[in-house]
């Protein structure tokens, strides 16, 4: 699964430019799937039919990733940015990107200041994004449509994928290529001649942006039950807000509310039961800091019963998204226990 993972995180899809991800998926489930399309919006959903009758599953997983888009070229080849999705403005400064062009990538630097200026600076100031910019190495803007750089084209870091200290990973985009490795390596192990019911798969596009891809996969799917597989941040390190319920490298998180979803209470009792029956360790989320695909999901037709297995992440919308492999390996072997334990729809009813 870390080669899996670490070739999504290659790839450059921020939201709404999620093409390159999308190419690879296609390429990895179109021998295993019973059906496969690419939807209006770029969602990658995958069915795969159990053996036996049971309920319709949704298993969704975020294939964008926050980035940022060519917003205006400067005289002096310098390049303003509007960001895709959420980011902190405080941790943009000197940060290395990468830019996607109809020529191939493009790699720039954040500017800043030079330290040796910081003395006649506001050191207390946090400059916005939108005063910010990109250097790609040349003086004009004639220099920089050489490049094949235009309005319009889309931005992500240019961070490599590195393994460090014990079992742990570094990265962008794991936010949530994660979750999409859980899914994919989840389709393609799992035996379906033991599974009851059907499984959709869904790789989703624009969640950074509203949820968009989940929202429109909901409207096309008869789902009797849902399941987002996302990354979600730890609050285990010194910042003051930190509040230590939730830590990195002590199993997947199983949602029990967020600022999308209050999750199904059977999903959620379903999920620890297993958890349980097969010596997975899990950790109970309450983070209201965050939304995932089931936040559209759940509120899909006449509404539908839904969960999130849930990977802890530290420094999650950064170039340095850091996770735990043995955290991907048990949200993986959690999910895939859930649709081998699919039996009745009934299972998730409200009462």
């Amino acid at each position: 699964m870390e080669e899996t993972l670490k070739e999504l995180i290659e790839r450059s899809g921020p939201s709404g430019f999620e093409h390159d991800v999308v190419r690879y998926l296609v390429d990895r489930v179109k021998d295993l799937a019973d059906d496969y399309w690419v939807d209006g919006i770029g969602n990658v959903i995958v069915v795969k039919e159990g053996k036996k009758p049971g309920p319709s599953l949704v298993v969704s997983a975020h294939m964008d990733e926050v980035g940022f888009i060519v917003k205006k070229i400067e005289g002096n080849g310098l390049i303003r940015f509007e960001n895709l999705g959420g980011h902190d403005d405080r941790v943009l400064l000197a940060q290395r990107v990468k830019i996607r062009t109809n020529k191939g990538i493009q790699y720039g630097v954040i500017g800043t200041i030079s330290a040796h200026m910081k003395k006649f600076d506001d050191v207390s100031k946090i400059r916005k994004y939108s005063s910010l910019y990109i250097d790609v190495g040349v003086s004009s803007k004639e220099e920089v449509k050489e490049l094949g750089i235009n309005v319009g084209d889309p931005i992500t870091w240019a961070t490599d994928y590195q393994v460090f200290g014990k079992n742990r990973v570094i990265g962008k985009g794991f936010d949530d290529r994660a979750g999409c490795a859980v899914l994919l390596k989840t389709l393609e192990e799992i035996n379906f001649n033991e599974v009851s019911g059907t499984v959709y798969g869904v790789f989703s596009t624009q969640e950074e942006v509203g949820l968009r891809g989940a929202k429109v996969a909901g409207q096309q799917l008869n789902a009797d039950v849902a399941i987002a597989v996302d990354t979600t941040a730890v609050s285990d390190t010194f910042e003051e807000m930190m509040d230590q319920t939730l830590f990195i490298g002590e199993g997947p998180g199983i949602k029990v509310m967020d600022s999308s979803l209050i999750a199904s209470v059977a999903v959620r009792n379903k999920l620890i039961k297993i958890a349980k029956e097969h010596n997975i360790p899990y950790q109970l989320e309450i983070f209201t800091g965050i939304g995932t695909d089931s936040g559209s999901l759940h509120q899909a037709k006449a509404g539908v019963p839904s969960g999130v297995i849930s990977i802890p992440s530290r420094y999650a919308h950064s170039p340095v998204e850091v996770i735990d492999l043995e955290d991907l390996k048990n949200s993986k072997e959690l999910l895939k226990q859930f649709i081998l334990a699919l039996k009745d729809k009934d299972d998730f009813s409200f009462i």
